[in-house]
């Protein structure tokens, strides 16, 4: 095969770089109805790591992450699991097996608060685990310039996956920041990290947040 001289590690541009934050909504993140009539005891047991990795890691690096990306003039994108009805009826298979519906401008549906978009951020809407099948998503960033795409968010091992692997293919250079995700357990998150590794750069938010500093 023809060596093309390409590679994955090529760091962000100005102007051609968006932050996107994956179902960092209320639903799922900040007790929403995923959560719904289970005990404390319940609760803690199925959701207790997931809960302390949000609150001591995985939010604490997306603030920081955003706050970069912000003063560096990166596009600050984000998508939440929402229905566009309020019955569900608009969702796909996989969503209606697994319940995955937050209805129509509903709270669960919103970015949480610690990471609340300002201004006129986009906010995408999405009924799919990757975004790039159930939103516009690939024509707003062609639209935007953007070719670098940093991915953030919810679950690891889920949707942060799934999006980082059609990013790939619709020719995004993906930098995934391992730090700034979660899911339910340790194992999880480190065996999707390993197995994704051959789609993406992969750094810590300190690394991200120095490059971004250095934007050019």
């Amino acid at each position: 095969m023809k060596d093309f001289g390409l590679s994955r590690d090529v760091p962000v541009k100005l102007g051609a770089t968006a932050l996107l934050f994956v179902d960092v909504q209320n639903y799922s993140a900040e007790g929403g109805g995923k959560y719904l009539g289970l005990t404390p005891e319940t609760l803690d047991a199925r959701y207790g790591y997931f809960f302390r990795e949000m609150r001591e890691r995985a939010t604490p690096n997306m603030q920081r992450l955003q706050l970069a990306s912000r003063k560096a003039g990166v596009e600050v994108m984000y998508t939440v699991i929402e229905s566009l009805t309020l019955d569900g009826r608009d969702m796909g298979l996989d969503y209606k097996i697994s319940k995955l519906f937050c209805p129509k401008g509903s709270r669960d549906a919103r970015v949480i608060d610690a990471i609340a978009p300002e201004g006129d951020e986009i906010v995408l809407p999405k009924t799919s685990s990757s975004v790039f099948i159930s939103t516009n998503i690939h024509y707003v960033l062609g639209n935007l310039g953007v070719k670098h795409l940093i991915v953030s968010g919810l679950l690891t091992d889920q949707c942060i996956d799934s999006t980082v692997r059609d990013a790939c293919d619709y020719g995004y250079l993906v930098t995934l920041v391992t730090d700034a995700c979660a899911t339910l357990s340790y194992e999880r998150h480190t065996t999707s990290i390993a197995n994704n590794r051959g789609y993406c750069r992969q750094y810590t938010t300190d690394e991200m947040i120095e490059e971004l500093a250095n934007l050019i």
